[in-house]
């Protein structure tokens, strides 16, 4: 009997898997003492390469010694590492894999101490604006921060230095689908919120019969707002009042505001 020829593979399937080993193999150098300081100390971080000037080694010693790694030493004017010209790098560069957060149900699950809340971020890319609302989910006690793989601001060294550690502590998860994401998380109980400024109701009035439920709050980007999916996809739009006749907010101010409002 003749020996059955092995199945060819789909190309979609091809496509998948080749993207699964490339994202297996992608590094990522952060820079900056802070950023670089709490890698060092996180051991969930796999580190691959430190190339520090003697000034920085010196501030990072304890960092260096507990994260067991070999620095490289290099001459200030002369700093090897691959990073944009215009990084401020403060002499440390640090090589890296990105965090795996594991899946959004687990994530999400809250710890039982009090109804918990998430951020997702509709096409956010700014590393700067999504830095900012880490820091913000972390001091609020946000389960996790959720966006799209796609057109959204990747893990990268100018995002870890403007959460200034935040990112080596609070979860940034990436998913395939957002809308899809909204209904996990609407089929775990939770009140989705999605924030557009010309929504007529305010937030305090959508979050006051429901303190005993988990809520996801969802921004989009600065200028075009949510997409028309997401916004089908919440269970209610609203707005943060304001005072004066100017009532604009950058999505990290307003990720603050509404996750001090939710807690309340």
């Amino acid at each position: 009997m003749a020996a059955k020829k092995p199945t060819k593979k789909p190309a979609w399937v091809v496509v998948k898997e080749q993207a699964k080993r490339a994202a297996s193999h992608e590094t990522v150098w952060l820079f900056g003492l802070h950023a670089v300081r709490d890698a060092l100390l996180n051991p969930a971080r796999v580190k691959l390469r430190l190339i520090v000037t003697q000034n920085a080694a010196a501030k990072l010693s304890d960092a260096i010694t507990e994260a067991r790694i070999e620095p490289e030493l290099v001459d200030a004017r002369r700093f090897t590492a691959p990073l944009d010209p215009q990084s401020v790098h403060q002499g440390a560069a640090l090589e890296v894999q990105p965090l795996a957060w594991g899946a959004l149900d687990e994530l999400c699950l809250g710890d039982g101490s009090s109804p918990p809340r998430v951020v997702v971020l509709d096409r956010v890319t700014d590393p700067h604006n999504v830095g900012a609302v880490l820091r913000s989910a972390e001091v609020f006690g946000a389960c996790a921060v959720i966006a799209p793989r796609h057109h959204a601001a990747p893990e990268t060294g100018a995002l870890a230095k403007a959460a200034s550690g935040a990112l080596e502590r609070q979860p940034y998860l990436h998913v395939r689908n957002l809308a899809q994401a909204i209904s996990d998380l609407q089929s775990m109980g939770y009140f989705v919120v999605g924030f557009a400024g010309e929504a007529e109701t305010a937030l305090e009035s959508a979050l006051s019969d429901i303190s005993d439920r988990p809520v996801a709050l969802v921004f989009g980007a600065e200028g075009p707002g949510l997409r028309a999916k997401t916004r089908d996809s919440v269970d209610v739009l609203v707005r943060i009042p304001f005072a004066a006749g100017f009532g604009s907010l950058n999505v990290s101010n307003a990720a603050a505001v509404a996750l001090y409002a939710s807690r309340r």
